[in-house]
């Protein structure tokens, strides 16, 4: 189990230290930003390198929705969802402090102007989206995400292929949500930046923890009407799923 959370809290670390420091290094360096495309490619290159590193240990989930997902259709133990969420919060704190470290060296650095990887809606959002659009639109994208990680580990024939889809799905979903909310879909994600920034990131932050755990329950529902036969086999495949990686 310690090998398990250990993975679970460095895959985390990884995905918030590469994808949000992306912007916060880039930021006023280069002649241009990495801009919404290149964000979200950088965020989807994170979760398939995490993936290939970290699935044959923990499953890879690194994110709070992906767990309980996987719990809801039967393909995580459930008593194993606390400490997954916990390790993978500590991961996404400890990256984000790191990358404060490494951001706050620079003379005039200010964590809301630099694309430190805060979340909001409204006033906060990169293109003002209300607070419903925001909601919706990461329950609905969190539901995508959430889905194809739980196919990628049922489906044999791309077990090889799983973590790459996974993380072109992370990029595409991160495309069309960074003007929106910028992008969480990922309630550890957005919790280790609005602990670092405080203020409204802090005061928003539950909206990033509800749509998301909204998505992933829905996704979990979804699953075993979708796709049948194993996925409704109750605790017996939540073991088997745990334990039979898509790269052994």
């Amino acid at each position: 189990m310690i090998r398990r959370l250990t993975a679970e809290c460095a895959g985390t670390f990884w995905l918030v230290l590469m994808g949000c420091g992306c912007s916060v290094s880039a930021a006023g360096y280069w002649a241009a930003e990495p801009g919404v495309l290149g964000q979200a490619l950088v965020f989807g290159l994170a979760v398939t390198v995490a993936n290939y590193i970290f699935r044959p240990i923990s499953g890879a989930h690194f994110n709070p929705a992906v767990t309980v997902g996987f719990a809801i259709a039967n393909r995580f133990p459930v008593r194993d969802l606390v400490p997954y969420i916990l390790a993978q919060v500590t991961g996404a704190i400890a990256g984000a402090a790191l990358l404060y470290v490494f951001a706050g060296a620079r003379s005039g650095f200010d964590v809301y102007g630099s694309g430190f990887g805060v979340n909001g809606y409204e006033s906060h959002s990169p293109g003002n989206y209300p607070l419903h659009a925001a909601f919706l639109a990461e329950a609905v994208m969190s539901f995508i995400f959430v889905l194809a990680n739980l196919t990628m580990a049922r489906s044999r024939p791309f077990r090889l292929a799983g973590p790459l889809i996974v993380g072109l799905t992370l990029a595409l979903i991160y495309a069309v949500t960074i003007p929106i909310t910028g992008a969480s879909v990922n309630p550890a994600r957005s919790t280790g930046p609005a602990l670092i920034a405080g203020g409204w990131a802090l005061d928003e932050l539950w909206l990033f923890w509800a749509a998301p755990l909204a998505g992933g329950v829905l996704a979990g529902l979804s699953y075993p009407v979708l796709f049948g036969g194993d996925a409704s086999s109750g605790s017996s495949t939540a073991e088997r799923t745990l334990n039979d990686s898509p790269l052994r």
